[in-house]
């Protein structure tokens, strides 16, 4: 049977809040050359995003991202276009902002930033990754494996798993999407997507136990 809400029993909540704290890079922040907000279904990204550069932690901030099964009905127009309109709302000025509708993986998010970056002119040497916590460290991975010469940090909503899930309003389609996560920082470095991260051993038992417990919706087929 799937795992639901209703199967988040104590333990399976501790191991999810493993899982969440294991995706969290922990990075200071500090000023960058340039941003860039990967696209998902989490209006949030975009919503913190405009935070960090109001805050002055970066002159340059570009939204990257079409659409995909779990995106295209909540942003129609594609992902990075409907950030792209959040951060204007925020105050946002339309000159920072630069705009990748195309990309529909993580390992695209970043090599076409890179491109649309290039394109104006703009050769950064460190960058701000914000996007969804569960995907600080595979978004900070795959950009160590295409693009090493800039210096990444990366940056999410600040907030517990409870807060979040709260925030989000569906703690299963949380759970599920973390859990998916964890599957591809493990999976994806012996296919050449990103570079390879030691994994504790307790976090891969959480994971194990969270994907028999049928939180599995967010995994990939290997």
């Amino acid at each position: 049977m799937a795992g639901d809400a209703h199967d988040l029993t104590p333990e399976r909540w501790r191991q999810a809040e493993l899982i969440w704290d294991f995706h969290r890079m922990h990075h200071p922040l500090r000023p960058c050359d340039a941003a860039i907000a990967l696209g998902c279904d989490d209006i949030g990204v975009a919503v913190h995003a405009a935070e960090l550069y109001l805050a002055g932690l970066f002159p340059v901030l570009v939204f990257t991202g079409g659409n995909s099964p779990s995106t295209a009905e909540v942003f129609p127009r594609g992902e990075a276009v409907h950030f792209r309109e959040r951060a204007l709302e925020l105050g946002v000025p339309d000159s920072a902002v630069l705009l990748e509708p195309e990309a529909s993986n993580t390992g695209e998010n970043i090599s076409l930033a890179r491109g649309v970056l290039s394109a104006a002119g703009l050769a950064p040497t460190t960058v701000l990754l914000v996007s969804m916590p569960s995907m600080e460290r595979r978004a900070f991975a795959t950009t160590r494996r295409l693009w090493p010469e800039v210096e990444a940090v990366c940056a999410s909503r600040p907030s517990g798993l409870g807060d979040y899930v709260e925030a989000i309003g569906d703690a299963r389609r949380v759970i599920d999407t973390m859990v998916g996560d964890l599957q591809r920082v493990m999976e994806y470095p012996r296919l050449g997507f990103a570079v390879a991260q030691e994994v504790p051993p307790r976090v891969r038992d959480a994971y194990d136990s969270l994907v028999a417990a049928g939180f599995d919706r967010g995994l990939i087929r290997t």
